[in-house]
């Protein structure tokens, strides 16, 4: 794994007390309506810096950029935020749903920011491939704060458990130092770790390991083509080298992957008859009343082993399931990527459904729309043209909504492992991250 380390972190509260009206989810998961509501609450709510344009999904005016790094560095003087002596930071995230509670537990330090790839001693590995524009936005945010305003979630083996063993160990020893509650009902604890005795055993036991991007690789791919401006400038200060994550043992048992759903719009031939006249040859499809939610289970009991897609169709508002006539329909065309990848809801989606049926077959070769909801509720809320974290909007109409069942972890250290990139937005692990509660100076 690259190096760990202890870093001068930027708080609100002189990172001490309760922040659940300062802190925010990430960027890419809120609107404007969601940046509104949390800005009611409390003007100098992190939102206001870190969502400075929306949809943050494209580049922003740049006037919007200069806003945010003056509101930020306004915050610095007035000592909104304030820098902290160097240290790591246990942060333990616990939900409740229906089955009980559950809990994420995760360091925060940096990690020399190095290109993407196996390396001696342990590498950093991204799972998803990327979009342009975000990473656009992101950069002329980074350039405008000099900061990172945000931890990018990162996932190592831990077999031993003794890292996640440690961080178990040190929560268990005094109450947390900052709160936070989120409207997603998720308690946020973080314990300041400033003692060297235990920064060195955490460093100790992540020797050797890879890091595996979770959620952030924008945000990770940003800090690099940061680096390289900063290259083009001159001089790069030592803390800029470094990127700020919360690093994730993948035996914890609170990690939680969330289905990433497609759907599609903007086809000039679309109607659910026409699909499934034009996907006979790859599809097995079957009636499954008009009920989302069951559709959503039935996907959820079905075998693992087994290669099945919930349909919805939007304008009827019918459900079908679909099986694939090839269980393996990638194999001629992707000899290259593992089994594991070739098997991928997502790139079973992309490949065989859009690529191979929806493209040329009902929109005479032409890109189809996409949104990315993970919920059922996203997929309604798509549906009746209102815009979400997730995508959406009056003018996206959508025709068809892919049902998908949760990308498994095994896949996703399989295929990082390989050297290999799952399609867009293949992961959604649950509970994200907040911001708010630690930044990274880049200056």
């Amino acid at each position: 794994m690259p190096s760990v380390f202890p870093f001068a972190a930027i708080q609100f509260k002189q990172g001490t007390g309760d922040v659940s009206s300062l802190v925010a989810p990430p960027y890419d998961v809120l609107d404007a309506a969601g940046k509104q509501a949390l800005l009611s609450k409390d003007q100098h709510n992190i939102v206001a810096v870190d969502l400075p344009h929306t949809p943050a999904k494209e580049l922003g005016p740049p006037q919007a950029y200069e806003s945010a790094g003056a509101l930020y560095r306004a915050w610095l003087k007035d000592g909104t935020i304030s820098m902290r002596a160097p240290a790591m930071f246990a942060y333990r995230q616990t939900m409740k749903d229906a089955l009980g509670t559950t809990q994420r537990s995760g360091m925060t330090c940096t990690v020399d920011t190095v290109p993407f790839g196996p390396r001696p001693g342990g590498g950093i590995l991204p799972h998803e491939e990327t979009f342009s524009g975000p990473k656009e936005d992101r950069l002329a945010l980074m350039k405008a704060t000099r900061a990172q305003l945000s931890p990018i979630f990162g996932l190592f083996a831990d077999n031993s458990g003794a890292a996640t063993g440690l961080l178990h160990k040190v929560m268990a020893s005094r109450r947390p130092d900052l709160t936070a509650s989120t409207a997603d009902g998720v308690l946020h604890e973080v314990w300041t770790i400033t003692d060297s005795p235990t920064i060195k055993s955490y460093q100790d036991a992540l020797a050797g390991q890879d890091i595996f991007i979770a959620d952030g690789h924008h945000r990770y791919n940003t800090a690099l083509n940061y680096l390289k401006h900063l290259e083009s400038q001159g001089a790069i200060p030592a803390v800029a080298r470094r990127c700020m994550m919360v690093l994730v043992g993948m035996s914890d048992p609170g990690l939680i992957i969330w289905p990433t759903h497609r759907i599609l719009g903007g086809m000039k031939s679309y109607s659910i008859d026409a699909f499934q006249e034009a996907a006979t040859d790859t599809l097995a499809i079957s009636p499954a009343g008009n009920d989302l939610s069951k559709l959503e289970s039935t996907l959820r009991a079905a075998p693992s082993s087994t290669s099945i897609l919930g349909l919805y169709d939007f304008a009827t508002r019918n459900c079908y399931t679909a099986t694939l006539r090839n269980p393996d329909p990638l194999r001629e065309s992707f000899k290259n990527k593992p089994e594991a990848w070739r098997k991928l809801d997502v790139a079973l989606i992309q490949h065989s459904i859009v690529e191979h049926i929806c493209q040329p077959k009902l929109n005479a070769g032409d890109p189809v729309k996409w949104a990315f909801p993970h919920t059922i509720k996203e997929v309604l809320d798509i549906g009746s043209g209102r815009e979400t974290g997730a995508g959406g909007g009056k003018a996206f109409a959508p025709q068809l909504a892919v049902i998908v069942r949760p990308t498994p972890l095994s896949a996703v250290r399989e295929v990082s492992a390989a050297n290999q990139l799952m399609p867009q937005k293949s992961t959604f692990f649950y509970p994200k991250l907040a911001t708010g509660l630690f930044l990274n100076p880049l200056e």
